[in-house]
């Protein structure tokens, strides 16, 4: 091994940080910014973006490099529950869907499905429909007990936000609550298509599982939550706020809903609520005429 000479470690040790060193340290105070500021859940390619969107080009290596040094990495669901529970002879509708999740407009296909919640006060669970086009969760609806009206009311929000027109796409599991009569008669009722994953395929339902991964990673797990009331707070403010307001979807090319609100706006019929304006948990739940208030 070859010495240093005391005069030239004294040199190496005085001398001033290089300008890509210097740069390193802005950008990593940055990117520790952006990765805090987006609930600790971002990995790398949605933290480039939410750096690149404040007009700073970096390589995603980079800021993955940075985020290492300092310790970074977003947080990962601890588990995923099964909740799809089917009842022998109920009627079922063919898979008209085929894991095809792409759409070329807002609201020609829509995802629904229900997950669990844990709380002190018991289970809450979870029902949400979400728009293949722009990823919006248009509806939602928790109630201590999973029964079809859960789903139906989720299904009611959607409506009432979006108002598709008649032709839509609906897919979902073939549970209790979406084979049952009153979800079926609303379906018809709004003219859409029903369409129903295979049994004990979760592949055929990727989207909507994939959101409630995200939404428990995100804000769920973790947590106590002592009351039911305490999970759905929480649960809202994820959904309506973050998701729908700041979050960078990569399905989007890492934006959030701009585009497909503005393409909404200029090719459809005004909503009764404009899911972007800010509304509290009331406010949305009154809203829907079946449900009232929460």
């Amino acid at each position: 091994m070859r010495e240093v000479s005391v005069s030239g470690d004294s040199a190496w040790r005085k001398r001033a940080p290089s300008q890509h060193s210097r740069e390193d340290a802005q950008l990593a105070e940055k990117v520790k910014v952006a990765f805090q500021a987006n609930r600790r859940v971002y990995g790398s390619p949605r933290v480039q973006a939410e750096v690149r969107a404040q007009g700073i080009h970096c390589a995603r290596q980079r800021v993955a490099r940075l985020m290492r040094e300092q310790g970074l990495f977003a947080h990962r669901p601890r588990h995923r529950t099964v909740t799809t529970k089917s009842e022998s002879g109920a009627q079922v509708a063919p898979n008209l869907l085929q894991r095809d999740f792409s759409a070329d407009q807002p609201d020609k296909k829509w995802v629904a499905d229900t997950t669990y919640i844990w709380t002190a006060e018991g289970w809450l669970d979870l029902a949400g429909v979400l728009d293949l086009f722009s990823r919006m969760v248009g509806g939602w609806s928790m109630a201590a007990i999973q029964e079809a009206t859960l789903v139906v009311h989720a299904l009611q929000m959607a409506v009432t936000r979006r108002r598709p027109e008649a032709g839509l796409l609906h897919h979902s599991d073939r549970g209790r609550t979406s084979t049952s009569e009153s979800s079926q008669a609303l379906w018809h009722q709004e003219g859409m298509r029903a369409s129903m994953s295979r049994t004990a395929d979760c592949y055929d339902h990727a989207a909507m599982e994939r959101f409630f991964h995200r939404c428990k990673g995100a804000c769920l797990d973790g947590e106590s939550f002592q009351t039911r009331a305490q999970a759905r707070s929480t649960t809202f403010d994820y959904s309506e706020w973050f998701y729908h307001r700041t979050r960078r979807h990569s399905t989007l090319n890492y934006t959030t809903f701009d585009y497909s609100e503005w393409f909404y706006h200029r090719t459809r019929r005004h909503s009764t609520l404009n899911y972007m304006s800010p509304l509290s948990y009331e406010q949305v739940m009154c809203s829907i005429p079946s449900l009232g208030s929460p």
